[in-house]
């Protein structure tokens, strides 16, 4: 489809000096990872006054057409994967739309290694937004020297919205309650529920005490993800599984809700539920490989030892010749649980600590750099 598409959509050719504000576009009302990247970016802009608008920018089975008109002299910051911009680009009427605007494409890959299908965005695109440096330099490889690392502004938002307690969302409010949170969508050997549940019964076996949270998303569409984590879960008692919609603040409510935010991810590009963790304060637990560094530290996190392994993936969208991922250990993992459990003093400090550090790294300088440096003001 990618290759396809790329024979009929247009190059937006030369950019301008300069733009008069920027468009997002992408899966703007989607209830994903990128499209909240989306949104976020969308805030950014318009709290600078530099926002001109949205627009749909995607597959046909995700976003629906574009019919408007967009800003005179306005640059498109596409959060649209490489793979999937020129299928959107095609679908513009006119295809040539973006003739002569500045398009930065904004994008997020887990891997230190990239498909060959990704180069081919790249021939739509000036420069590329990378959320992290890890994705930054898996990108490079295939825009060379076109590369930027503009980690989402985050803490532009602080204080974030928040709704629900632990009561609104059934938690009982003297259990030790650990929270993983992902979309199945994103591959559940990338975010290794079952790691996350041998963590967890190792720390704690069937004990009252502590309370495994499990929010999923995407379940109605892989139902036999969700019933291998059931059986994974099998009967133990302090394991939950929550798969309501939740609003953007309800969810940064389920996080603040929680005691421990854990995530044995093998990759990622970014980590927004770690990142939103690290900001409400909450200690998080997380596997120290990949794009959750540049906003973690070891002296404000607790990152779980690895070993790179080769990346397998049963729906293959990781399956990449020569790719690695990480493998968390399970019992560090568990030491780390044990020990916030029994010491909430070391909880308190961590998430601060991992709040303070947060905030330094996901503040506005790298967008604004990003953006007088493409001239779009």
């Amino acid at each position: 489809m990618t290759r396809v598409a790329a024979l009929l959509a247009v190059p937006p050719g030369p950019p301008p000096a300069h733009s008069n504000g920027a468009i997002i576009a992408g899966d703007i009302d989607g209830k994903n990872g990128i499209a909240e990247s989306g949104r976020i970016l969308a805030r950014a802009l318009d709290a600078r006054g530099l926002l001109r608008g949205t627009m749909p920018l995607g597959l046909p089975s995700v976003v629906p057409a574009f019919a408007g008109t967009l800003a005179p002299g306005a640059a498109v910051i596409a959060v649209v994967n490489g793979p999937v911009l020129p299928v959107g680009l095609a679908r513009l009427k006119p295809r040539d739309m973006l003739r002569g605007r500045r398009v930065i494409g904004v994008w997020a890959w887990e891997l230190s290694k990239v498909p060959d299908e990704w180069a081919i965005g790249a021939k739509f695109v000036h420069e590329v937004w990378a959320p992290s440096q890890f994705a930054a330099d898996a990108f490079e490889a295939i825009a060379p020297g076109r590369v930027r690392v503009v980690p989402f502004p985050l803490a532009c938002e602080m204080p974030l919205a928040i709704a629900g307690d632990r009561a609104s969302f059934g938690l009982p409010p003297d259990r030790f309650v650990v929270l993983s949170a992902f979309n199945l969508a994103s591959s559940s050997a990338r975010k290794n529920p079952f790691g996350t549940i041998a963590a967890f019964r190792a720390a704690f076996g069937a004990s009252p005490e502590a309370l495994l949270v499990l929010k999923l998303t995407g379940t109605t569409h892989y139902q036999e993800d969700l019933a291998a984590i059931q059986a994974a879960i099998g009967d133990a008692p302090n394991i939950r599984v929550m798969t309501e919609t939740l609003s953007e603040p309800e969810l940064r409510g389920l996080i603040a809700a929680s005691d421990v935010v854990l995530s044995l991810h093998r990759s990622e590009g970014f980590g927004l539920i770690p990142a939103t963790a690290a900001l409400l304060g909450v200690a998080v637990v997380a596997t120290g490989y990949s794009g959750n560094l540049d906003f973690m530290a070891p002296e404000s996190s607790a990152l779980v030892r690895y070993r790179l392994v080769p990346a397998q993936d049963d729906r293959g969208v990781y399956a990449i010749p020569g790719a690695v991922w990480a493998e968390p250990d399970v019992e560090d993992a568990s030491a780390w649980l044990k020990r916030l459990f029994a010491d909430s003093a070391l909880r308190a400090r961590m998430g601060e600590a991992g709040r303070l550090h947060a905030m330094k790294a996901l503040g506005r300088e790298a967008l604004d750099a990003a953006l007088s440096a493409n001239g779009i003001g």
